[in-house]
């Protein structure tokens, strides 16, 4: 497998870095395209569609390649990894939930899947907020992925973002697209080999708390006192109006994201994005179960950048292998909270495999945990190294 990742802030640039990068004879048979909404996805696949390229995509809250980075406060730009790799090898697979159920979906995805492959592997990318407001259940779906599947499937993936507007996220294949459902590069894990992990780098801080009462996303109480007041009494702040609680979460909350501990795995992580007021409540970016237990994170600083990066050392060291690609799949609250340090996680990795990268910044991600286990994360960054056998 050959690959090469180009930019563009609009379909003419490129055009033109497409031009470029298959000047040499580079032949790619697919395109994996992340992009912001600013720009024309028609265009865009249309173009790679044009040169017998197969497109699969995302609209995202930033996004990056080796050297380059355009975050969701920019003018909005596309970036694609470009792939040579035998087209016996991966298939695109496409499901638009529409009015069906979220697990008839999935479902079928999954079966197409293992009609295509003995082995399949997926790189996922899924929707997370509809136009009109619905929300696509990534925990649930990864749950029914595994159920179809079995544990030991593996998946790495993100889910679009908007340029954090909450305006309607998409993905796309070819000349299909959705803004409920998920699309999937469907590998020959028997021809493919997938390297990956989804960490966060966070570190614990203070004694643990209880949430007393949930219902899905949303925390009502922390140690029996509503749960605002504890989190805000917690962290030392106030909030005195509506413009406040805006600013605290976006510019404060994501800073200190929650650990939901878990019995002999990786604590869950759970970002605080939003106060209900009508009902009381804290909303949280996925579901949270009564009676969890969880602490603080610490303030990020270099430390978190260093983890990521030397756990992805430790893979390579273990599995002895190079890559040809690495697609890195981030949390957008990890560029809120890392800034610059962002970026330094995402080239670092892309160093540690020595491979060209491209990846976004997500609403959440998909990927193999510590612990082996591949799940739906929050506030972590998922990278995959791909390798042609």
């Amino acid at each position: 497998m050959k690959a090469k990742s180009i930019k563009g802030k609009s379909s003419e640039e490129i055009k033109t870095a497409l031009q470029e990068s298959m000047a040499d004879g580079f032949k790619p048979t697919i395109a994996i395209v992340f992009i912001s909404i600013k720009q024309d996805r028609k265009a865009v696949c249309e173009l790679l569609n044009s040169k017998g390229i197969d497109v699969i995509g995302a609209t995202s809250c930033g996004l990056f390649i080796n050297g380059f980075e355009d975050g969701y406060e920019g003018e909005g730009s596309t970036v694609i990894m470009l792939l040579e790799m035998e087209r016996n090898n991966y298939s695109i697979l496409f499901e638009d939930i529409g009015e069906r159920s979220l697990e008839d979906a999935t479902s079928n995805m999954v079966k197409n899947a293992f009609g295509k492959f003995k082995k399949p592997a997926f790189v996922l990318m899924t929707t997370l907020l509809t136009t009109d407001g619905r929300l696509l259940n990534g925990e649930g779906m990864v749950k029914f992925i595994e159920k179809l599947a079995g544990p030991d499937i593996t998946m790495f993936g993100g889910m679009a973002g908007d340029d954090l507007s909450f305006s309607g996220t998409w993905v796309f294949a070819n000349d299909k697209s959705t803004d409920y459902g998920m699309t999937a590069l469907v590998l020959d894990e028997e021809k493919i080999e997938l390297h990956g992990l989804a960490f966060s780098g966070w570190k614990p801080m203070g004694v643990s708390r209880t949430i007393t009462k949930s219902e899905d996303n949303l925390i009502f109480s922390i140690d029996n006192r509503p749960a605002l007041e504890m989190y805000l009494h917690l962290l030392g702040q106030e909030i005195t109006s509506a413009d406040d609680q805006i600013d605290f979460f976006d510019k404060i909350g994501v800073h200190y994201p929650f650990q939901i501990e878990r019995e002999n795995r990786e604590p869950k992580m759970c970002n605080p994005i939003g106060y209900d007021k009508e009902k009381g409540a804290l909303i949280c970016e996925s579901n949270v179960v009564q009676g969890s237990r969880f602490r603080f994170s610490t303030p990020p600083d270099f430390d978190i950048i260093d983890t990521v990066i030397k756990k992805a050392d430790e893979l390579k060291n273990e599995t002895d292998k190079d890559a040809d690609a690495v697609l890195i799949f981030s949390c957008a609250s990890r560029l809120s909270a890392l800034g610059p340090l962002a970026q330094k996680e995402n080239e670092g990795l892309a160093e540690v495999w020595n491979a060209p990268m491209a990846g976004f910044y997500t609403y959440g991600e998909y990927g193999r945990a510590v612990n082996g286990k591949h799940e739906f994360h929050s506030t972590t960054c998922s990278w995959v190294a791909l390798k042609e056998k």
